[in-house]
């Protein structure tokens, strides 16, 4: 088992899968945005914004060692994205209602990011029940390349996330149904 010879290695490399998985869900949702010219709604942002909040406990759990703080954040950051995706999903569960956005393998994201947060949670109680709280002593310890490449993919997804949803919403509210970047129209308008 991962956890038989190392066991703090074997936490930061489940971390570090469950980072990756994350990063890969922003990086997926963000390429979405662009390929198919469809912006993300207020709730679609709260459910990127839990995302980003559930991979920080994972960054913080490779970075300075597991701790149940860290995974009670996933936890509770998982929670609030449920209840985003859950809203949205009973929002379109209409009979004829087409849903928001393009669907992904039969899903909307909105269904998928249901799904992923309560894989989050599902994660976060099996790593509780195996994982050992190793202090500050992971802080002496050097992360590897491959876990700095991870957190390194995460930063740019949050900024790259960041920058988008202030250029389609500014610093105000953001449209319910948005169709354009509000920053670049009024960047090229006369």
């Amino acid at each position: 088992m991962i956890f038989s010879r190392n066991p703090a290695r074997g936490s930061r490399i489940l971390n570090g899968l469950a980072l990756l998985g994350v990063s890969a869900i922003l990086y997926m949702a963000f390429a979405w945005q662009f390929a198919y010219g469809e912006l993300p709604c207020p709730l679609c942002l709260l459910q990127r914004v839990a995302l980003m909040l559930a991979g920080v406990g994972f960054l913080l759990n490779m970075r300075l060692g597991p701790s149940p703080m860290h995974y009670a954040m996933s936890i509770a950051a998982a929670l609030g994205g449920m209840l985003a995706s859950g809203r949205q999903v009973l929002l379109h569960i209409a009979p004829g209602d087409p849903g928001y956005g393009t669907p992904f393998l039969g899903l909307h994201f909105y269904t998928w990011a249901f799904i992923a947060f309560s894989a989050i949670i599902v994660f976060c109680v099996v790593m509780l029940c195996v994982d050992r709280k190793w202090g500050d002593s992971m802080l002496k310890k050097p992360v590897s390349a491959l876990g700095v490449l991870v957190m390194t993919l995460f930063f740019v997804v949050v900024l790259a996330n960041a920058g988008s949803t202030t250029l389609q919403c500014g610093f105000g509210p953001c449209p319910d149904d948005p169709v354009s970047y509000l920053w670049l129209e009024s960047a090229t308008a006369p």
